[in-house]
Order: C-alpha cells, then structure tokens, then sequence
C-alpha cells in the first residue's frame, strides 16, 4: 500500500462552513460549542478564518483575538488554526456572498468521528462516489410536507 493510500486511512471527511453575521455582530457564542467539539474528538478544525466586508466591497481579514474589536472577546484558542488549505480565492468567494458592513467566518474541519467507518469502508474496496449536504430548512420543509400530506 502506498504512503498516500495509508495517510488517507486515517483522514475523515472534510467539511466547510461559511458562516455570516449580519452587521458585523459577533458576539463568540459559537466558540463554546466549537472548542467542545475539538476536545470531544469529534472534529478538527484544520483552518478557521474571520473576514469582514467593508462598505465599498473590500474583503479583508479579522484578527481572531479581538473581532468585535470591543477588547472582550478572546479567540486567542484558535490563533494559529491554519493549514493553508483555505486560500486567497475560497476567502474572495466567501466574501462575494457577503453584504457590506458584515463578516463572516469561514471553518474547515474534519469529521474525526467518521475517521474510522471511512477507514474500515475503504479496506473493504468501497470508495466514497458523491457526497453533499442538504440545507437544513429544505429538509424541515420537506418533513412539513410530508406531516401535512398525513
């Protein structure tokens, strides 16, 4: 088996999220729940950006010590969180589905839980042929459709 082939046995799905807050509120919330997914070995973060869009359509980067810039917020947890996947290109992207004035972070991460039935399923010969995700109000849409055909 190749180094390659052994290397990607042991990677799980990776996934990304972008995710807006309008007006530029960020109030750290989230950061909780994500550093208690990291210690629970339930995902690894493998970049995590903060951009922010100014009034004349300038895409930029946020510290992540200070991103409200009030002085209490410290993300200083995730300071350094960078693989370099997430590039010069996917931020100009994420930033284009902004508005002005508001900011986004943009999260890369792997499914570590999903680590080891990936592993077992390629020792087996399956390979994985599509994958996608679904918006959460399509399938709460489709749930209420179908409750109401009941």
């Amino acid at each position: 088996m190749s180094n390659q082939s052994s290397e990607l046995d042991e990677v799980g799905p990776i996934d990304y999220v972008v995710v807006e807050f309008p007006g530029s509120r960020m109030t750290g919330e989230g950061m909780p729940v994500l550093v208690d997914l990291v210690d629970r070995g339930i995902i690894r973060i493998l970049d995590l950006t903060f951009i922010t869009k100014a009034e004349d359509g300038t895409v930029s980067g946020i510290e992540l010590a200070d991103v409200t810039g009030d002085g209490e917020l410290d993300l200083t947890f995730f300071e350094g969180v960078s693989s370099g996947l997430i590039g010069e290109d996917d931020v100009a992207e994420a930033g284009a589905l902004l508005a002005p004035g508001d900011s986004a972070a943009v999260l890369l991460y792997e499914n570590l839980w999903a680590a080891p039935l990936v592993k077992a399923l390629r020792h087996a010969g399956a390979r994985m042929i599509a994958s996608g995700r679904i918006p959460v109000e399509d399938v709460v849409a489709a749930l209420n459709a179908l409750e109401a055909s009941v």
